[in-house]
């Protein structure tokens, strides 16, 4: 039995491929490890995990996660994955390998992630061969649910945002400026807390259009300006992307995408099945 995951900083996907081959899906919150340390993780996955997973029957744990892009922060993970599944082999990658695997398979491409955060690479069909840092939650992640959210919290504080919205805000959070600005500077998490007000923002475009439009353009605009157009040649990739804010915002993200001459491949909101199909069909036999 196998399990392969897929973890961004706001929630993990899991399959499950039992002896029958079976697949079997699960939830458990993410694991970010520049956020969650090996005993949070640990103590997450103890309670949240199904009781029906049979942890000691599990052969290898393929585990691509937010954050674990570097040895340290890849140890964190996989020491924890350890503990959880003792008798498993643990591979554990960057959540940015796993969509280039989505989304391209063995072919090579550009591939990006717009979720909670904000990623891209170019990949030649089996590992990436390129990848400009998005700098993460404080200094980039320019297109995120967590770039987009600072921008409503912004204009929410400073009175920028329409009557009508600004009032649907209140209603729905009942949140003052000092309650925001305690979540961002004392609790932890902030990037997930700003990520969050995105799907405020989904659910009353249709209401306040030319709002929505502005600051969803403004955040994919800024995820060209800093990060696609300084991969050489990008103009002769399309764009494939994987995340809840690109799927959701895709008929945005295509007219900005145009507007750079970059056509625009698939966009996707989890990876999790297309990844499940790459370690079953296409990844290279052990």
């Amino acid at each position: 039995m196998i399990v392969i995951a897929d973890g961004g900083s706001t929630k993990t996907n899991w399959c499950l491929i039992n002896e029958a081959g079976r697949k079997i899906y699960f939830n458990t919150e993410g694991y970010n490890p520049y956020f969650s340390k090996g005993e949070y993780i640990v103590k997450s996955l103890n309670e949240t995990l199904p009781d029906h997973l049979e942890r000691e029957k599990l052969t290898a744990v393929y585990y691509y996660g937010a954050g674990c892009s570097t040895p340290a922060n890849v140890k964190i993970v996989a020491d924890a994955m350890q503990l959880i599944f003792t008798n498993a082999t643990i591979f554990v990658g960057h959540d940015l390998l796993a969509s280039s695997r989505a989304l391209l398979g063995n072919e090579p491409g550009f591939a990006a992630i717009l979720g909670t955060g904000t990623n891209s690479c170019l990949y030649d069909g089996s590992e990436i061969t390129m990848n400009i840092d998005s700098l993460g939650y404080f200094l980039g992640d320019e297109g995120s649910g967590s770039y987009i959210g600072k921008r409503i919290l912004s204009d929410y504080m400073k009175g920028y945002m329409p009557k009508g919205l600004r009032e649907a805000f209140y209603d729905n959070y009942a949140l003052t400026n000092e309650d925001i600005f305690d979540n961002i500077y004392n609790k932890p998490l902030p990037n997930r807390f700003c990520a969050s007000f995105s799907k405020f923002l989904y659910d009353f475009k249709d209401n306040y259009e030319d709002y929505a439009f502005a600051t969803i353009d403004y955040a994919f605009t800024a995820f060209f300006e800093a990060l696609v157009i300084h991969y050489p040649n990008y103009k002769d990739h399309k764009l494939n992307c994987v995340g809840s804010v690109g799927y959701s915002f895709r008929d945005i993200l295509s007219i900005v995408a145009d507007r750079y001459e970059m056509g625009v491949g698939k966009i996707i909101r989890s990876p999790i099945d297309d990844l499940v199909h790459y370690h079953l069909e296409l990844a290279p036999k052990a």
